[in-house]
C-alpha cells in the first residue's frame, strides 16, 4: 500500500512539472519529493517522470497513474482539510498576491478587521504588478486578473473591469468635450506603455448599442504603471483611459470627471485564485469567504461598472 505522502508528491510534481514546485506546496524540501516520487517508482515498478534540466515531464504511465489517482488523492485530502478545518480556528502564514493600487485601496484595509478576527492567520503579502504562478511560487491565494488556470488552480470571480476615460473639471473647462472615442485625439493624453511589448497601449471602447471604436489619444506623457498614470491626470496633465478601481474614489468625489460617459473598455474579471476548493486550508478559506463578503457588502461589483452612478 503506498503512502499518502508518496502519492501526494507525485501529483503535486505532476501538476506543476517541477519538484521544488512541489516542495513549497506541500512544506517540505525538493529533495524529499524527489525520495517520496523515487520510492514510489520502485514501488510500482515504472518510471512516471521523465527528468531534464528543464524539468520533469510525465511518461505515458504516469499521465496513466495520474489520471487514476488524482481524483482520489483530492478526495482525501479533501477529507482530511475539513476534519482540520473543524478541528481548529484558521492559523499560519497566508502568502498573498495583488497588485498594488487594488491592494493599497481594497485589500490592505480589510486586514485590521481580518486579523481581528483570526488573530493566529498573519496574511504575508506579495503586492506587484506581475503575473505570478500561484503554485509554482507557493501562493496560497491572488486578487487579480488574467492569472493562467494551471493545474490544480481555480478562479471565483469578484467583479467586471471597466476602463473608462477621466481627467480633472479643471482639465476640461474651456475644452470640447469628446463625443466618441476618436475625439480624445484632440486631449493631451497620459497614456500607458506596456512594459512587456514597449508599445503604448491601445484600447477599443464599446457603447451600450454595440458600436465599437478605436479611443486615438495623443500622447502627451507615457507611463508604465497604472498608479502614475491616475497621479499624473490628477496633477491635469490630460486625459487617461483607466480601469475603473483605480478611480473610483476619484470620481465618486468628483475629483475626476468620466469623460465619454456611454463608452468603455470592458478588461475581464478581477479574481480570487486560488487551489483547488477540496484541497483549502482554514486560513486560505476563511481569507476568501471574508473577501467575498466585503465585495457582496460594499457593492463593489456594482460599482467597479461603467453603468454605475457616480456621485
Amino acid at each position: 500500500m503506498e503512502t499518502l505522502s508518496n502519492l501526494e508528491s507525485f501529483v503535486r510534481s505532476a501538476e506543476s512539472a517541477s519538484f521544488s514546485a512541489a516542495a513549497r506546496r506541500l512544506a517540505l524540501t525538493p529533495a524529499a519529493v524527489s525520495r517520496n516520487v523515487a520510492q514510489l517508482e520502485r514501488n510500482l515498478g515504472v518510471r512516471l517522470f521523465q527528468r531534464s534540466t528543464r524539468g520533469l515531464k510525465l511518461t505515458e504511465a504516469g499521465e496513466r497513474f495520474l489520471a487514476s489517482v488524482g481524483t482520489g488523492l483530492d478526495s482525501i485530502q479533501g477529507a482530511i482539510a475539513e476534519v482540520t478545518a473543524k478541528a481548529g480556528q484558521p492559523a499560519g502564514v497566508l502568502k498573498l498576491s495583488a497588485a498594488p493600487g487594488f491592494g493599497r485601496d481594497f485589500l490592505i484595509p480589510l486586514m485590521p478587521a481580518f486579523v481581528q478576527r483570526y488573530p493566529a492567520v498573519m496574511p504575508d503579502w506579495h503586492l506587484d504588478n506581475r503575473q505570478v504562478d500561484l503554485i509554482a511560487d507557493g501562493f496560497d491565494a491572488a486578487v487579480g486578473g488574467g492569472i493562467d488556470l494551471t493545474p490544480g488552480v481555480v478562479a471565483r470571480e469578484l467583479a467586471r473591469i471597466h476602463v473608462v476615460a477621466v481627467a480633472t473639471p479643471e482639465y476640461m473647462r474651456g475644452r470640447r468635450w469628446p463625443q466618441r472615442p476618436a475625439d480624445l485625439a484632440d486631449c493631451d493624453g497620459v497614456v500607458m506603455r506596456s512594459t512587456t511589448t514597449g508599445r503604448v497601449r491601445q484600447r477599443v471602447m464599446r457603447n451600450a448599442a454595440g458600436q465599437e471604436e478605436l479611443a486615438e489619444q495623443r500622447p502627451r506623457i507615457t507611463m508604465t504603471d497604472p498608479d502614475a498614470v491616475c497621479q499624473a491626470v490628477k496633477m491635469g496633465m490630460g486625459v487617461a483611459l483607466l480601469a475603473v478601481p483605480s478611480v473610483l474614489k476619484e470620481l465618486e468625489s468628483g475629483e475626476l470627471v468620466r469623460l465619454l460617459p456611454d463608452w468603455h473598455t470592458d478588461a475581464g474579471p478581477i479574481s480570487l485564485y486560488f487551489a483547488s476548493q477540496k484541497l483549502l486550508p482554514a486560513k486560505t478559506r476563511a481569507f476568501i469567504d471574508f473577501v467575498t463578503a466585503h465585495f457582496r457588502e460594499q457593492r463593489l461589483a456594482e460599482r467597479f461598472l461603467s453603468s454605475a452612478p457616480q456621485s
